[in-house]
This record gives C-alpha cells, sequence and structure tokens, in this order.
C-alpha cells in the first residue's frame, strides 16, 4: 500500500449542513476525566447536528476513581435518545476503552477523540469530509497540525512513527492521533490483541494489511487544560513495545495466523 493521502490545509472546511453524512457514531473514553466529561459532552452534542444526519454520542468510562462515571450516567439520564455511557468496573486500558466503543457504535462511520479536549468535535468534520470524497477512503486519520505536549512525548511520537514504517510499512504521519474515522465494513474482518496504547497502531497495521485504503488530513491539537495524560508513563511505553514486537513476531511466523489472533472489533 501507498503512503497515506495526506491533506495539511488546515482551513479544510468542516460540519457546512449541506455536507453532513448520514449516519456517525461518536465516541471517547475518558479516565478520571470529571475535570472535561460534562464540557467535551455539551460541545458534542452542539457539534454533530451539523456534521451527521443521525447521530450517537458514546461515553466509555474505564474503570475511573473520581466522578466521571456519575457525571457520564447524568448525561445519559438528560440526552437518552443520542447520549450512552459504557463503564468498565477497573481500568482495563485506552486499548480496551477504545474496543468498548467500537464495539458500543450503531452506526456506518464511527470517529472518536479522546476525553482530554485536545480535539475539537468540530475537527471531526474535516474527516467525515474527507471520507466522502469521490476516492471514498476506508479510514481517515488525523495528524495534529501542531502538537501541544511535553518535548518527550514529541520524541516518543517520532520513534514511534519510524518504527512503525520499518517494521509495519504503515506510512502515516501521526499513528497515534486521538482523532480518527472508519467506515464500520473496513472493521469487520479485523481483530486486535493489544489492549494498551499499541492499540491503534495494531488497527491500522491490520487494515493496511487487509488491503485498505487509509487517507489523512490535519486537524488542530490543543494543549490539556485539566486532568493529567498517562501516555507517557513508563508501564504504558513498556506495554506498548512489548505488544509491538508480540504483532511483529507473530506475523514475521504466518502472517495469516497473526491477523486472525486478537479480538473482534465490532460487537
Amino acid at each position: 500500500m501507498r503512503e497515506a493521502d495526506r491533506t495539511d490545509n488546515p482551513g479544510a472546511s468542516a460540519g457546512e449542513p449541506g455536507n453532513r453524512v448520514a449516519e456517525l457514531s461518536f465516541f471517547f473514553p475518558a479516565h478520571n476525566e470529571e475535570a472535561n466529561l460534562e464540557a467535551l459532552a455539551d460541545e458534542a452534542l452542539a457539534t454533530l447536528p451539523s456534521l451527521a444526519q443521525k447521530f450517537e454520542v458514546i461515553a466509555i468510562d474505564d474503570g475511573s476513581k473520581d466522578r466521571t462515571p456519575a457525571i457520564a450516567d447524568d448525561l445519559a439520564k438528560r440526552h437518552p435518545d443520542v447520549f450512552r455511557v459504557v463503564h468498565h468496573p477497573t481500568n482495563l486500558g485506552y486499548g480496551a476503552a477504545l474496543r468498548s466503543g467500537f464495539r458500543a457504535a450503531q452506526y456506518d462511520l464511527i470517529a472518536f477523540v479522546d476525553g482530554d479536549r485536545q480535539f475539537r468535535v468540530i475537527d471531526v468534520g474535516r474527516l467525515t469530509e474527507r471520507i466522502a470524497a469521490p476516492d471514498s477512503p476506508d479510514v481517515v486519520v488525523g495528524f495534529r497540525l501542531k502538537r501541544a505536549d511535553p518535548p518527550i512525548r514529541r520524541w516518543y511520537a517520532r520513534v514511534y512513527r519510524l518504527s512503525n514504517r520499518i517494521f509495519f510499512g504503515v506510512r502515516v504521519h501521526d499513528m497515534d492521533c486521538a482523532c480518527k474515522l472508519f467506515k464500520r465494513e473496513a472493521l469487520e474482518p479485523i481483530r486486535v490483541s493489544s489492549g494498551g496504547a499499541f492499540f491503534t497502531a495494531e488497527l491500522l497495521i491490520k487494515l493496511r494489511f487487509e488491503g485498505r485504503r487509509i487517507a489523512e488530513v490535519g486537524v488542530p491539537h490543543y494543549p490539556r487544560t485539566a486532568g493529567s495524560p498517562t501516555g507517557a508513563k513508563p508501564s504504558v511505553v513498556f506495554r506498548a513495545v512489548r505488544d509491538f514486537w508480540s504483532l511483529r513476531l507473530r506475523l514475521w511466523l504466518g502472517r495469516s495466523k497473526g491477523m486472525r489472533r486478537g479480538e473482534a472489533m465490532l460487537g
């Protein structure tokens, strides 16, 4: 597969009523995001009508210990037609939270952002516009136009991007950008083993090996203003490295068997 098609234009139109998709499932994982959850939900509920004729919002509470579960349940009570919550009794990890989101999604287009509000829901419109283009990609991956993260995380990202390009041939510029959009049909045969930070990389790797077309669109990235990031924790990095090499070795030993290993993406 050739390098993913890339759109760098930060001024791309988004969310104009005439360009709305028919249906959109939008979800976000949240672990101890009490300071961000309600504002993100309100933003989604206000914005998504301009992006999709029919939509749903799903919050994935990944074993939060703060008020995240209670806030999410209250939102679901106030907006029962469009807002749902999936609770994990314990913290299962980022990949497990994403898997729950994909499995809960009902519609043919599925988008997610993280629960830390470093992306704006309106910018999902850049992705829906791209997936509706005549060349009709199967996946649209956001890439951060100006990454608002500490230097150590930007360094990790460069090494990670190069490693995935060398060992898996995936030429995505921002593998872990938490602003992505998928066609449901592309996910149907995919199985993913990782439950941690390597989840999205494994997903894109297997989509590439399935011959699916991946496009990229630039999206703004904003500093976290509340809550605490966990992506650079040594335990998170170690788990991602372990999952990286586990997948690489399994695919070397037998691609067909390696592709079948893991849990189904969709419920």
